[in-house]
Formats: structure tokens, C-alpha cells, sequence
């Protein structure tokens, strides 16, 4: 019994002997701590005093963990941009340096999460386990690291795939008006990628909760979410949050471009950032130029895009392929925002009102959209058919506008129109429904090689998606084919028109079993009105002898 108390004093002595030796070789240090004061608080900005060693875009600390970037550093005051919530800041709170410029969080651990610019969850799973950060504003890659754009980005679409092909590394952009059907191509895009070892970076900015809701919702629901990361800001965010979305997003995915993988991102829509940021710049009293905007509005988007590129393979060879979303206003493409992106990228996929309204979706305007990288990454199996395509189609636009007025059409002009309205209908596609690379491939060589002319419009769906199915039959070396820089040879082709033929069979027999029971019908119809009776008719009446004239007098 006596030996347990000798045993916890002696426990006891040697903690306190450890905390003295601690205590006598501590020695206090004094950090110097720069702190200033609130002079005023406005909508998403806070100007302040008393911070003379600041940096431009340096990070400061408010009340309540609230965080600010240094934007305007003048002589007597700091203009900040807020990147939370700020209705509890008022006039002569403190304000503190951080010492760092705004980072993120980066790593494989945000796959398959839905966090803000400044990497706090918003899906309900916890914090996003990883300490590795990067700043959100960085260099491009210099020149000599970049590498030409040669592997193709599939997006699944036909129309996209075909005659406006993109590259992994490439810049494309996506203009049209509101609600034409923008965010439904880099969504099914973001779905072609799964399995591709792509990674993908969904970056809303300033949307509806619900709509951004609705997305996560398709990209869970089509299991994509296991390669994808979303950064969200919603339209009731600080227009500081919208601000550096894009940029936070662009730095996740460049952790994994210089990890040597590929990565897709997109900016929904870069619209909303032009705007936040002007807000931001009159509220900050810069000087507004053409629209309001500031004179930098090019640089701040120029700098962002410039960050996606195609690596040399010493670097890794990794790709970040970006797909910004602008919307048009009355289907005005000249107007400032979009006129300074269709410079800056290269090349734009514009969707056009009036097709969306006809029913042709995707809407893609193909006259008026270019790439000017995606066809030197374009596969050989693509542009095989691809430049006869899109002059057909070419041709049929004209003259369907010409046969519009009425016109009466000769059998070669005719027969280009027909032939036209089959290869619209095959550009046609539902969404969310991307379609594989030997699928377009097998309906493109049947539309060149002309099987679908005898197709009724009416039954084109049907018979395009049973060629595509038949695309699941094309042997094993050949489809191999298609992922090569090699040509498609005569034998390749006409083995993929043999299937696509036997596919189209049934619809042929169908079409052939109609015309046969509509020439029946007529025949009968013709021989019931051979057999009623002529009805009687009427002798003519015979004529009046004409009247002598009356002799004059």
C-alpha cells in the first residue's frame, strides 16, 4: 500500500521538473502585428487606414474570420474587396495583416466535392481532408514549356466532334443568348469524359442556387461526379466570391495539369465575373470605360485563359482545356465582353436562338462557329468526312433560304436539300445522351455514303440511333482505328457501311411494305372511279339561224 503513493509523487516531480526546465528556456518574443481601421463598409468592399506595409491583393483579416483582398492600395487608405459576409463590420473595427496572398485548396481529395472559392464544403461531407494549397492568382506557362494541341477532346456531340472539333488544351468558347442550351454542351462534355482519365472543374459563378443545384444533381445522377469538382458562388455571394471563382477553380485544376493529367474546365458563365468585377471597381471609384467596365477587363480574362495549355511531355505533358460560357444579348456577338473572348480563345461555338426554337439541339450555328486548333488534333477517322460534311451542309443552308421564296427547284437542287435535311437530322441530339466515337462514326460514313437519302425525316431518329447501336458490332482491330493518326482505308470503310446497310434493313423493308400498300390503296381507288356511271348528258342545243341585217332605206 505505501508503494503506489511514492509512485504518483515521483510522476508528479517529473512533470513539474519538465515544466520548469520548459518555463526557464522559454523566451518571449515580441511579433510585430500591423493593424489598421475600418473607415467605411459598402456593398462587398471596406475601405481602410493604418495598414502602411500592405501588398497589392495581400489578404486582411476582419472580425468574425472575415476575409478581404487589398485592391486599391492608395497613399492614406486600402480599398478591400470582402469575400464574405459583412454585415456585422462597422466604421473603427481593427483590421490585421495576414502576410499572404488568397490560396486554395488542391489535391485528389476534392474529387467528387462541392466547395466555394475559398475551399469550404458546401455539400454537407465535411472539410476536404488535404493541406496542400496553391495562391489562386499564378504565372501562365512560359512558351518554350508549352507543347501543340494533338489529342483530341470528344465531347460526344456529333455536330462538335465532327465539324468543330476540340483539342486537350485548348480555348473554346461558347457564346449564345439566354437559355439557348450553353450549360447543356459543357455538361455533356463533362459526362464524356468519364473513363477518359479526365479530370473535370465545373466553375459557377454568380448562378441560381437551383440551377446549380440541377447540375450537381445530372452530374451525380450519370455518375460523373467521381471525376468532377465544383466551385460555386450563387447570385446572393459577395461579388468578391464571384470575382476569384474563377481563378480558385483554375489553380485546383492546375495542380492536376502539372501532375502530367488532363483537365477540362468550365467557366459558367464569365458573364456574371465581367459584371462582379465592375461592380467591384466602380464601388472602389476606378474609372469606368466603354460599358462601365473598367480598362482592364481584357487583362483580367486574358490572364485567366492564358492558364490553359498543353504541356511539354518533360513537364509532365499534362493538358487544361477550358471551355468559358458567355451569354449575348439579342444574338449581338460584336458587343464588348464577347468580342474581347473571341480574341482571347481559339475559337467559339455559337448557339443560335432560332434553331433552339426550330427544335434543333444542340443549336450550334455551324457558319457562324470555328476552331482554329481542334482539326490538327481532329482524328483521321473524322476528317475523312468531315470536310464533305460541312460543305454539303454548307450548301444546304444557302439553298434553303433560296428555296424558301418559292422557287421551282431542279432534281440536283433538290436532291441537295433532302440530303441536307438528313445531316441536320443527324446533328440533332438529346441531352445528356453523348454519343461514342464509333457510334458518330458509323452515321457519318452512312450519311456520306448516302444511305440515309431514302430515309423518310420522319423515321431519321429511329434509323440513327440503330446505326449507332450497330456501331457496337464493328470489329475490335477497327475500332482500334479510330484512336490512331491513321487513315480509315477503303476496306475499313466499306466494312462500317455494310454494318450501317444492315442496320438500316429493316427500316428499308418497312419503308418498302408502305409504298406497296399506298400504291394498293390507289389502284383501288382508281378502279372504283372507273366503275360508277357517267351521268347522261345533255344534247346540245341546236343553233339559231342568224337574223338578216334590215335594209336601209
Amino acid at each position: 500500500m505505501t508503494t503506489a503513493p511514492e509512485s504518483l509523487r515521483s510522476v508528479f516531480d517529473r512533470a513539474f521538473a519538465g515544466i520548469s526546465q520548459v518555463r526557464e528556456a522559454f523566451t518571449p518574443r515580441l511579433v510585430p502585428r500591423e493593424v489598421g481601421t475600418i473607415i467605411s463598409v459598402a456593398t462587398g468592399i471596406a475601405k481602410v487606414s493604418g495598414l502602411p506595409s500592405v501588398g497589392f491583393e495581400e489578404l486582411v483579416k476582419f472580425p468574425g474570420d472575415v476575409l478581404g483582398i487589398a485592391f486599391n492600395v492608395d497613399e492614406d487608405e486600402v480599398g478591400v474587396v470582402l469575400l464574405g459576409e459583412y454585415w456585422h463590420l462597422y466604421a473603427g473595427d481593427e483590421v490585421e495583416r495576414t502576410g499572404r496572398v488568397m490560396d486554395v485548396v488542391v489535391g485528389d481529395e476534392l474529387l467528387g466535392r462541392v466547395i466555394d472559392p475559398l475551399g469550404r464544403p458546401l455539400d454537407g461531407k465535411g472539410q476536404v481532408a488535404t493541406s496542400k494549397r496553391l495562391p489562386i492568382e499564378r504565372p501562365a506557362a512560359p512558351i518554350m514549356d508549352r507543347a501543340p494541341v494533338t489529342v483530341p477532346l470528344q465531347t460526344g456531340l456529333t455536330v462538335i466532334d465532327a465539324l468543330i472539333p476540340i483539342g486537350r488544351g485548348q480555348r473554346e468558347l461558347i457564346l449564345g443568348d439566354r437559355q439557348t442550351g450553353k450549360t447543356a454542351i459543357a455538361i455533356d462534355t463533362i459526362l464524356n469524359q468519364r473513363g477518359e482519365n479526365v479530370v473535370c472543374v465545373y466553375c459557377a459563378i454568380g448562378q441560381r442556387a437551383s440551377a446549380v443545384a440541377k447540375t450537381i444533381a445530372v452530374l451525380r445522377e450519370k455518375g460523373a461526379m467521381d471525376h468532377t469538382i465544383v466551385v460555386v458562388t450563387e447570385g446572393n455571394d459577395p461579388p468578391g466570391l464571384a470575382y476569384i471563382a474563377p481563378y480558385a477553380a483554375t489553380s485546383i485544376a492546375e495542380h492536376f495539369m502539372e501532375a502530367g493529367r488532363d483537365v477540362l474546365i468550365v467557366y459558367d458563365d464569365l458573364t456574371q465575373h465581367a459584371r462582379a468585377y465592375r461592380e467591384l471597381s466602380l464601388l472602389l471609384r476606378r474609372p469606368p470605360g466603354r460599358e462601365a467596365f473598367p480598362g482592364d477587363i481584357f487583362y483580367i480574362h486574358s490572364r485567366l485563359l492564358e492558364r490553359a495549355t498543353h504541356l511539354r511531355s518533360e513537364l509532365g505533358g499534362g493538358s487544361l482545356t477550358a471551355l468559358p460560357i458567355i451569354e449575348t444579348e439579342a444574338q449581338d456577338i460584336s458587343a464588348y465582353i464577347p468580342t474581347n473572348l473571341i480574341s482571347i480563345t481559339d475559337g467559339q461555338i455559337y448557339l443560335s436562338p432560332s434553331l433552339f426554337e426550330l427544335g434543333i439541339l444542340p443549336a450550334v450555328d455551324v457558319g457562324r462557329s470555328v476552331s482554329r486548333v481542334g482539326g490538327k488534333a481532329q482524328r483521321a477517322a473524322y476528317r475523312a468526312v468531315a470536310g464533305d460534311l460541312k460543305l454539303a451542309y454548307a450548301q444546304f443552308e444557302e439553298l434553303e433560304t433560296f428555296a424558301r421564296f418559292g422557287a421551282r427547284l431542279d432534281e440536283d437542287t433538290r436532291k441537295i436539300i433532302e440530303h441536307g435535311q438528313r445531316i441536320r437530322a443527324c446533328l440533332k441530339q438529346s441531352e445528356f445522351a453523348p454519343v461514342s466515337v464509333p457510334g458518330q462514326i458509323a452515321v457519318l460514313l452512312a450519311l456520306t455514303a448516302g444511305l440515309f437519302d431514302s430515309m423518310p425525316i420522319d423515321q431519321m431518329t429511329d434509323a440513327e440511333h440503330a446505326v449507332q447501336e450497330a456501331a457496337a458490332n464493328i470489329p475490335a482491330e477497327l475500332a482500334a482505328r479510330f484512336n490512331t493518326a491513321d487513315t480509315l482505308s477503303d476496306e475499313d470503310r466499306a466494312a462500317i457501311v455494310r454494318i450501317a446497310r444492315n442496320a438500316l434493313m429493316r427500316f428499308q423493308s418497312r419503308r418498302d411494305s408502305s409504298l406497296k400498300s399506298k400504291a394498293a390503296s390507289e389502284t383501288e381507288a382508281h378502279a372504283e372511279t372507273e366503275t360508277v356511271p357517267q351521268r347522261e348528258s345533255k344534247p346540245e342545243a341546236e343553233p339559231q339561224p342568224k337574223r338578216a341585217p334590215k335594209e336601209k332605206s
